[in-house]
C-alpha cells in the first residue's frame, strides 16, 4: 500500500536514507558546516538544516564549534556525538583475553587485559568474558548496560549448525554446546562471535590496505598460521565456518597428514608456521636464535633477517619467502583474488624486503598475479576488528531514523 512505513521512496524512508547518509560523512571526515554536507549529499540548505535538527534532536550529532579562517560569518561545525552509543571488542587467546569498548566514532575509550594462563586454575569462560569485558567497561567510565553490542574473536569458529567451537582444540574451555547460550543469558547485549583473522581481515578492509578492495586474501602468520578470504566484499566463512584454516592444508615439503582433526602439526603451519624458523635458521648456520615464545622468538628473528643485506639471514628470509609462496599458490590458483595481504607479527616484521621476496616467488609458482602489500592494521588487530564488527551493527541500529 503507498504510503506504509518502511516502503522504498516514502518521506519517512528517504528522510532515514537523507539521516544515514549525513552521518557516514561526519564518520569518515570530521566535523563538517551544514553547507558542506550538502554539498556532499546533494540536499538544499533548508533540507541539510532540517536534517541536522533532527539529528541533533536525537542525541547522534551534536554542535562541536564553528569554522575560521573564512570569509563571512563562522559556520558552526556538526560532529557524530560520540556518546550516542558503545561497543564492545574481545580477543581471546589460551593466555589472556584482552577487551575494549569504543564509542560510536570507533574511538577506543577503555581497554583491558585478562591473564589466563594454563599454569593456573581456569576460570570458567563465561566468567573470563564478563571479567574482561566489566574491566574495559570500567576503564571507560561506563557501565555494562551501556554497551549495545559485543563481538569476540576467538581462534577457529563456531559451527553455525551446531553451535560448538571448531579448529580451536587449544582453546580449553570453550567447546561446551552450551556456552553460547551460558554467555546470552550472563551478556545484557547481543554478543556476535567471529574468527580471529577474519577480524583481522574486516579490520584491513574497513581501516587498513583492503580498503576499496572486494577480493581478496589475508594471511596471518602469529601463534598459528591461518587465512581470511573475502569475496565480492564479504567475509566468506565456508559451511562450517572452517574456510580459510589453512594450517594443516597439504603442501611439499611436509609429509602427508592424516587425521588433522588430532595432529599437533603439520602441513602448510609446519612449513611456514613461526615454529619452523628456529630450526631453518640453525640449517643455515645462524647461532643466535631469538630464545622465548617462538611467536615472538620468529619475528625476531624475521626482523633482523630484513635488516641483513646478505649472508645467511638473508638466505633464511629467502628461504622463509618461498615456503610461505608454496602456500599462498595453492590459495590464490583456487580464488584468484585482487590483492594479498600479509599479516601477523611474523610477516610484518619483515616488512618490504620479505613482502617482495615473496612476491617474487609467488610470481614463479601460481599464474594469478594478486598484488602483495604489508597489513596496516598492526596494533592489535583482532581486537580493532571485533571493535569494527560490533560498531558495524550497532551503527545500523543506533543511527536507523525510520522508527
Amino acid at each position: 500500500m503507498a504510503g506504509t512505513v518502511g516502503t522504498p521512496g516514502t518521506p519517512r524512508v528517504l528522510r532515514a536514507m537523507n539521516d544515514r547518509a549525513a552521518l557516514d560523512l561526519l564518520l569518515e571526515h570530521g566535523p563538517l558546516s551544514r553547507t558542506r554536507i550538502g554539498g556532499l549529499t546533494g540536499l538544499s540548505k533548508p533540507t541539510a538544516s532540517q536534517l541536522l535538527a533532527r539529528l541533533e534532536s536525537a542525541g547522534l550529532v551534536r554542535v562541536t564549534g564553528t569554522s575560521e579562517g573564512r570569509p563571512g560569518p563562522n559556520a558552526q561545525l556538526y560532529a557524530v556525538n560520540p556518546s550516542a552509543a558503545h561497543a564492545a571488542g574481545l580477543d581471546v587467546t589460551p593466555g589472556r583475553v584482552r577487551a575494549a569498548v569504543a564509542d560510536i566514532t570507533g574511538r577506543t575509550v577503555g581497554s583491558y587485559e585478562l591473564p589466563t594462563p594454563a599454569h593456573r586454575p581456569a576460570q570458567p569462560v563465561v566468567r573470563q568474558v564478563t571479567d574482561a569485558l566489566d574491566g574495559a567497561v570500567k576503564a571507560a567510565g561506563l557501565t555494562r548496560d551501556a554497551v549495545h553490542r559485543l563481538a569476540i574473536g576467538t581462534p577457529g569458529a563456531f559451527d553455525p549448525g551446531t553451535g560448538r567451537l571448531r579448529y580451536a582444540s587449544h582453546l580449553p574451555g570453550w567447546h561446551s554446546p552450551t556456552l553460547l547460550d551460558e554467555l546470552a543469558a550472563a551478556l545484557p547485549m547481543p554478543v556476535e562471535y567471529e574468527n580471529d583473522v577474519n577480524l583481522v581481515a574486516l579490520a584491513e578492509q574497513r581501516l587498513g590496505a583492503a580498503r576499496g578492495h572486494g577480493d581478496f586474501v589475508l594471511l596471518w602468520n602469529q601463534e598459528g598460521l591461518g587465512a581470511a578470504l573475502v569475496l565480492g566484499g564479504r567475509l566468506h566463512r565456508g559451511w562450517t565456518g572452517g574456510a580459510g584454516e589453512v594450517g594443516f592444508l597439504p603442501v611439499p615439503g611436509t609429509p602427508l597428514v592424516r587425521r588433522v582433526a588430532e595432529a599437533d602439526s603439520g602441513g602448510y603451519q609446519q612449513l611456514a608456521g613461526a615454529q619452523a624458523l628456529p630450526p631453518l635458521a640453525r640449517e643455515l648456520g645462524i647461532g643466535d636464535v631469538p630464545a622465548g615464545p617462538y611467536a615472538e622468538a620468529a619475528a625476531r628473528l624475521v626482523a633482523r633477517a630484513a635488516d641483513q643485506p646478505d649472508g645467511p639471514h638473508r638466505e633464511l628470509l629467502r628461504a622463509y619467502a618461498t615456503r610461505l609462496a608454496t602456500g599462498l599458490a595453492a590459495l590464490v590458483s583456487v580464488l584468484d583474488p585482487e590483492l594479498v595481504v600479509l599479516s601477523g607479527s611474523v610477516l610484518t616484521a619483515g616488512g618490504e624486503v620479505l613482502r617482495a621476496l615473496v612476491q617474487a616467488e609467488l610470481a614463479e609458482l601460481a599464474a594469478p598475479r594478486p598484488r602483495l602489500v604489508i597489513g596496516d592494521v598492526q596494533e592489535n588487530p583482532v581486537l580493532r576488528g571485533a571493535l569494527e564488527s560490533a560498531l558495524a551493527a550497532t551503527r545500523d541500529e543506533v543511527f536507523d531514523t525510520s522508527r
